[in-house]
């Protein structure tokens, strides 16, 4: 979509605007409610990037950002900024052998590639292999799978997960236990491809998961290292290269939980890989209103939302709109409405930027983009506070966060919780990973203090015993489901709650000279550490 086409939309989105409620001086469940409705309905077609929803909707953000008197956020002072999606679909099936005393080994089954160079090609001759345990560096938790190994040029083999034990965070996994990041490390070390161990307990479940997508085509995230090839081998494809090697994958993965584990090549072991995929490149685009500092506006506090959602999908009789009221329209609401308050008590000394990100259900793309392509220096960015999903239920006394135990960020939200007689816990979902998948998630790769408020369940009147049967309720029966749509009784007393905390929060924030950080056992302090000299 163009830029033409999108700004021609602004005229029918201040026509919806029409509508809106008057001004107030704090946060209206009204509004909310109305503006939910007004981004959810049948003609915005579910907000799908490159369809017609995301000029309505990126019309609608933009009129009513100049009615609150904003200024455009994006590059070169606009309102957007364009965020390029790349996705890859294979040509053909891959090629892969393994070579060990002059033999070769072709593989037809057992293990399963996807190039990932941003060429779309792969090809690699005699890389030699190897094994890296889980392949995790984490100095803040002394804990190195690498030592003193170079892979410069090599294939990296290393387990899925992260060890259990007292050095991890046993139920909150952290973001070392992703492919992801163990793909990014092996990277950053020389390595041209990384595969992923499916181990013998996991077995062909877990196998056929990964088959099941392998050849389809997907969207890689913006700043992707640019690895010539990713995948996953089987256990007992690994060990047919482990014995050529002289050893064994027992041998191999014995001591893999006590720390004092060292990644190994597997010697005369090389692999060939050859795949090839298309590239195509399509243009979306994020939206970023702002508020400047009169003190020191290089120094930001971004608010963010994901503006998106997927679309229709489906033919045939029923409804196929997947209108994403809950998700998150809510929370795209949640952001202009804390733009008008914070618009109205200010200015401050910092700038407050509100950022609608693109994709975030395509795999938190628009978000990643923004990372690799800040608009605003993340080294003085102060602290992202994202909102996915206002919560939608009665006044609680718990305020949720994802990520509990990062960042000072929660501290400082205790404290003001207190003062309401509420208190801040986790989510409750460890094996949901919620704080890996959405938009702060990009934020606090990159070492910015990132914030996630959820869903309370301890409601003032019920307490847990109702709260929770009737979250849970609503999330299994609307998230991601047609369903999802605004209707007269949802309640948004609880999110007036959050978002005045939040309100408070930055407004503290937005008038001081400290700078929120990570805590000593969290993943992203040695990130943010490398920039602490543009905070001095």
């Amino acid at each position: 979509m163009t830029r033409f086409q999108i700004t021609g939309r602004v005229a029918a989105a201040a026509l919806l605007l029409a509508a809106w409620p008057a001004q107030g001086q704090d946060f209206s469940a009204e509004r909310l409610s109305h503006g939910v409705r007004s981004i959810s309905t049948d003609a915005f077609a579910g907000r799908y990037p490159g369809e017609i929803g995301e000029g309505l909707t990126l019309g609608w953000l933009q009129a009513r950002y100049e009615m609150l008197g904003l200024e455009p956020g994006g590059p070169d002072g606009e309102w957007l900024q364009p965020v390029d999606l790349t996705r890859y679909t294979p040509v053909r099936p891959a090629a892969a052998a393994w070579r060990a005393d002059g033999d070769i080994h072709p593989l037809a089954e057992g293990v399963l590639l996807r190039a990932a160079s941003n060429d779309g090609r792969a090809q690699v001759s005699g890389a030699p292999v190897v094994f890296a345990g889980y392949g995790i560096h984490a100095p803040e938790r002394n804990w190195d799978d690498y030592g003193d190994i170079d892979v410069e040029g090599a294939v990296v083999v290393f387990m899925s997960g992260e060890p259990d034990g007292e050095l991890f965070n046993g139920e909150y996994r952290t973001a070392h236990a992703s492919d992801s990041a163990k793909a990014a490390e092996a990277y950053r070390r020389g390595a041209v491809g990384v595969l992923t161990l499916v181990d013998a307990e996991a077995g062909e479940p877990a196998w056929g998961r990964r088959a099941q997508f392998n050849d389809r085509r997907r969207t890689l995230s913006p700043g992707n290292d640019d690895l010539e090839f990713t995948g996953a081998v089987l256990a007992a494809t690994f060990g047919q290269w482990a014995e050529a090697a002289g050893r064994s994958l027992e041998d191999l993965t014995a001591d893999l939980g006590g720390g004092a584990f060292r990644a190994m090549a597997l010697e005369g072991v090389t692999l060939d890989v050859d795949a090839e995929e298309t590239v195509e490149t399509e243009r979306s685009w994020n939206l970023l209103a702002r508020i400047p500092g009169t003190e020191r506006p290089e120094e930001t506090i971004v608010f963010s939302a994901h503006w998106d959602h997927v679309g229709v999908r489906g033919d045939g009789e029923g409804d196929h709109i997947y209108n994403g009221a809950w998700d998150n329209a809510s929370g795209t609401v949640g952001l202009v409405e804390m733009a008008r308050e914070l618009k109205a008590a200010g200015p401050f000394e910092r700038s407050i930027v509100f950022l609608h990100v693109t994709a975030e259900e395509q795999g938190l793309l628009g978000a990643f983009w923004y990372a690799a392509h800040p608009v605003y220096p993340l080294e003085t960015t102060a602290a992202n506070i994202n909102i996915d999903m206002l919560p939608l239920s009665a006044p609680t006394r718990d305020l949720p966060i994802f990520g509990l135990g990062q960042n000072t960020l929660e501290d400082e939200l205790q404290g003001l919780a207190e003062a309401e007689g509420r208190y801040v816990t986790d989510d409750g979902q460890p094996e949901q990973g919620f704080y890996f998948r959405s938009d702060h998630f990009a934020f606090a790769r990159a070492g910015v203090p990132a914030l996630m408020p959820w869903h309370g369940v301890d409601l003032d009147e019920g307490g847990r015993e109702v709260g929770l049967p009737a979250y849970q309720a609503r999330f299994r029966s609307d998230y991601h489901q047609p369903s999802d749509e605004w209707s007269a009784d949802l309640d948004f007393t609880s999110a007036v709650e959050n978002l005045t905390l939040l309100y408070r929060l930055t407004i503290d924030l937005a008038d001081s000279e400290r700078w929120p950080g990570w805590k000593p056992a969290s993943e992203f302090g040695p990130v943010r550490a490398r920039s602490d000299a543009a905070r001095d």
